[in-house]
């Protein structure tokens, strides 16, 4: 059996005698390590000390750029000058806690919510994903009086102590808690002849809620990010998520869908991934791309189940829900409007997955090529013996990384790229990726 990887340690920099650092680098790697310790987590066998970025390109301290096929968050583009003008403008007007009246929150919660299908009609604010998360699993729990949680076999859903315990990824060795399931990821390439994805997988959550109810601990919901980026990427066939969701509910659990990653149009067709799925959810969770950077989350329910929430708990939070979060996240939601930006993720995402299929032929190795919109992956496996073929991937990473391209891995056994660029992607930026990946493909073919 193919030992499974952690995400963040296949393409983490460690000390390597063989590889050349200048002193300037080198100095600040130990000024990086001495402060931070064992939690620093830098990338690539020579790290990058970036100094400037906009739209889809970083640039480093020796004025080489970099196209980000990788980095979600400034979902936008980096440094968008309306979001910057926003930022800046309300941070010399107010900024303070919303326990004040101030009319940009209105406005911007109206905004948000109205991207949102009924009855999901009430949202709180807060500043990280995980922090979502972490009210998203107390509200599903104080609403069924259950503790169970299912996920899937490669999730992360953030880092506080109660979000980790459903985020396997993130454990190197700890074992998950007895109330947590796990799943497999909904990976149509693994299927048996005349299965079908949304068949499996429920058959999979019914398994886990039958489990979790016979051990008395119930199912209080079934926990997805809607894209399943950490198990790989898995976003076809539109649909398939339903009838787990069907099988939850009827269950008495409830349904929560993490949009952090795939929300605020990535996929190409609808502002949340949910939608390409026909399923309204119980609870959605947000995270930074909502701010393009700028630290704002948040929670969107159904007002039934937020009123008990609140009747179980004082719930407030200092920063959540700021001015400046608040004219941050009206002017990227302008931006994704006034730029048509999910059309351009629905139209370059298609071709840049064209582009990369027709590689396949000449480069076995590829063995898959799937997602949607803006939020894809290309998945390397040994063509012989069709096992995960991390190596390449970490090869190809690297061999990117010195053709000017940022990009990571996905999946459980960190075999697939990753790739989530600017919604500001544009048709010549998916040629420059394609010819880049190709040149390298190459190269790594002939080793």
């Amino acid at each position: 059996m193919k030992e499974k990887k952690q995400i963040l340690g296949l393409n983490r920099f460690e000390k390597n005698e063989r590889v050349a650092l200048d002193a300037g680098l080198a100095n600040q790697i130990v000024r990086r390590q001495t402060t931070q310790g064992a939690s620093s987590v830098l990338f690539y066998q020579q790290p990058i000390e970036m100094v400037s970025a906009q739209g889809v390109w970083m640039y480093d301290a020796a004025g080489n750029k970099y196209l980000d096929m990788y980095n979600n968050v400034p979902s936008v583009g980096h440094c968008h000058p309306k979001v910057v003008e926003a930022m800046y403008r309300q941070a010399g007007l107010l900024n303070t806690n919303t326990r004040y009246l101030f009319p940009v929150l209105e406005r911007y919660s109206e905004t948000l919510l109205a991207t949102f299908p009924a009855p999901l009609t009430n949202v709180v604010f807060t500043c990280t994903g995980s922090e979502s998360n972490d009210i998203a699993l107390r509200i599903a729990r104080m609403a069924t009086g259950r503790q169970g949680i299912i996920v899937t076999e490669s999730a992360y859903h953030g880092n506080t102590t109660a979000v980790m315990e459903v985020s396997p990824s993130g454990h190197k060795r700890q074992p998950l808690p007895p109330y947590v399931r796990t799943v497999p990821a909904p990976d149509a390439s693994t299927l048996q002849p005349g299965q079908r994805v949304e068949e499996v997988f429920a058959d999979a959550v019914q398994s886990a809620m039958d489990s979790l109810a016979a051990e008395g601990f119930g199912c209080a919901a079934l926990l997805v990010d809607t894209i399943f980026s950490s198990d790989g990427v898995y976003a076809d066939p539109p649909g398939f998520l339903g009838l787990a969701v069907a099988r939850v509910r009827a269950g008495g659990g409830l349904f929560i869908a993490d949009e952090v990653q795939p929300g605020f149009g990535r996929t190409g067709t609808h502002y949340w991934c949910f939608q390409r799925h026909g399923l309204v959810p119980d609870i959605v969770t947000l995270g930074k791309p909502m701010g393009n950077g700028f630290p704002m989350a948040a929670v969107v329910t159904r007002p039934a189940l937020l009123e008990r929430f609140s009747q179980e708990t004082e719930y407030f939070n200092t920063f959540g829900g700021n001015p400046v979060a608040a004219a941050v996240g009206l002017a990227v939601l302008q931006v994704i409007r006034e730029e048509e930006l999910i059309a351009n993720a629905g139209h370059c995402g298609h071709y840049l997955r064209a582009g990369l299929r027709s590689l396949t032929v000449q480069y076995p190795a590829i063995s898959d090529v799937r997602g949607a919109g803006l939020f894809n992956a290309v998945e390397f496996r040994q063509p012989d013996s069709k096992e995960p073929d991390t190596a390449l991937t970490q090869q190809v990473i690297n061999e990117l990384k010195s053709e000017g391209i940022l990009i990571g891995a996905a999946g459980a056994y960190g075999n697939s790229l990753k790739i989530r660029p600017p919604l500001c992607f544009s048709i010549s930026n998916a040629d420059f990726f394609i010819d880049k990946f190709a040149a390298v493909m190459s190269r790594c073919h002939r080793n």
